[in-house]
């Protein structure tokens, strides 16, 4: 299996060089040549199959011998040695809890199958890796677990001031080690272009390896399409309706690569915050960037999401192709902090800020199709935002064993300007670039 390069379609990369690189030198993502597709038998025995034996089946159709199947067998077995929850809310409404992983978020996911996966591909380079991420909220405590003690391999995390929730944030600076956090005075948009500029423009002299942790690296991009197989296989209804809350896009892209693959998904839903830019496309056609809005669904505080040309390519980036297949609702803060005081009254389930928007997302698309039935992710554990969820249902909340070691601990992070320029002379004086 070959990787494509979406600015220039002739470049073809290997999923080792599309791994350790990240993206390519003119910004394009990497997407693979095709979207493979297991078989029928595949899934006939899929509702008997645990996540990790789904995982090593599917990954090894993308990477092939790239990893030999004992390595790849065991980083499935290490990386997703934790469960996936599926429950029943209420008539045709079941959630998919992706938080019980050991940072309570499904960039777990994600996160940990890129770590070993680079891990592999870097051994015996005498080159220091070093992992830019630029994180809207989870993304950054994933990979700072995932990468935390790793030998050879410095984690440098862009996070954007005062726009992440404290535990979060703790998640991020409290390491130390090969664990840095840089505070950014903007959005999660600046940083996320920080990163995207210095992969284009710094000159390495090759003395390290640079590459990325966010969902650009499609490494990073294929596991979030493994809990899909496992959902769906286990859904009530043969074909349900997927709702997904949706900031920078990877997580739905990669439900969309495993439909694409022979998954049966009745219809996808674009769950957003105010930060709409996806529903607006799909309401007019014109995909129109914008600045970033805050919000208490901080994780998909995105203007500009970065897989959404994934996401288009998939649909051969024809708008009634994308719009027969997805649909968007966006809601804002009011709408979310509502349906999490309603869905607790009326269940007792306790919904984050993001999976309330994708419940909501969910509730709104059976609302205008009467009789359909279908599932949304939960993506982040509740404690996690606790000082949202907390008045809303005026409980406290019990916060899950894996995050008590974040409850405290010495922030560590350095101060930064948004701006590549100030990237490019942190990561001079840092590694001697000069």
């Amino acid at each position: 299996m070959l990787y494509y390069n979406l600015n220039n379609k002739k470049e073809r990369v290997t999923f080792r060089e599309a791994v350790t690189r990240g993206i390519s030198s003119d910004m394009g993502l990497f997407m693979p040549e095709e979207i493979p597709s297991p078989g029928p038998d595949f899934f006939k025995k899929l509702p008997e199959m645990e996540l990790p034996e789904i995982a090593f089946t599917i990954a090894g159709m993308y990477i092939g011998d790239e990893i030999p199947y004992r390595i790849l067998k065991t980083i499935c077995d290490e990386s997703f040695n934790f469960p996936v929850v599926i429950k029943k809310i209420g008539p045709g409404k079941t959630v998919l809890e992706l938080f019980h992983g050991p940072t309570a978020a499904f960039k777990d996911f994600g996160a940990r199958f890129m770590s070993r996966c680079l891990g592999y591909f870097t051994s015996g380079d005498d080159r220091k890796s070093v992992v830019l991420v630029a994180t809207s909220g989870d993304t950054g405590g994933a990979v700072a677990d995932s990468f935390a003690g790793v030998d050879a391999v410095d984690v440098i995390i862009l996070y954007p001031s005062g726009r992440i929730s404290p535990l979060q944030e703790n998640q991020l600076t409290t390491h130390g080690g090969n664990i840095t956090a840089l505070e950014i005075t903007g959005t999660f948009d600046d940083c996320q272009q920080m990163v995207r500029e210095t992969f284009t423009k710094l000159d390495t002299r090759n003395r390290i390896r640079l590459t990325s942790a966010n969902s650009i690296n499609i490494a990073r991009l294929i596991p979030q399409s493994f809990y899909y197989y496992y959902a769906m296989s286990r859904s009530e209804s043969t074909e349900p309706v997927l709702s997904v809350p949706s900031g920078n896009f990877g997580n739905l892209s990669a439900a969309v690569m495993a439909w694409r693959s022979g998954l049966k998904v009745k219809h996808f839903i674009a769950s957003t915050n105010v930060n709409r830019v996806v529903p607006e496309y799909i309401r007019t056609g014109k995909y129109c960037p914008a600045n970033t809005v805050m919000t208490i669904a901080n994780a998909m505080d995105v203007g500009n999401p970065g897989n959404f040309v994934r996401l288009a390519q998939l649909f051969d980036n024809d708008h009634g192709k994308f719009i027969s297949k997805i649909s968007g609702y966006w809601f804002d803060d009011d709408r979310i902090r509502n349906h999490i005081w309603d869905e607790y009254q009326r269940s007792g389930y306790i919904l984050d800020p993001h999976g309330a928007v994708a419940s909501l997302g969910l509730e709104s698309y059976i609302r205008d199709h009467p009789g359909a039935q279908g599932i949304f992710t939960a993506t982040a554990h509740p404690a996690k935002f606790s000082e949202v969820v907390e008045p809303v249902i005026g409980e406290r909340l019990t916060f899950p064993a894996s995050l008590d070691r974040f409850l405290s601990g010495k922030k560590l992070s350095v101060p930064m300007n948004p701006g590549y320029q100030y990237l490019k002379e942190y990561l001079t004086e840092r590694y001697h670039l000069q």
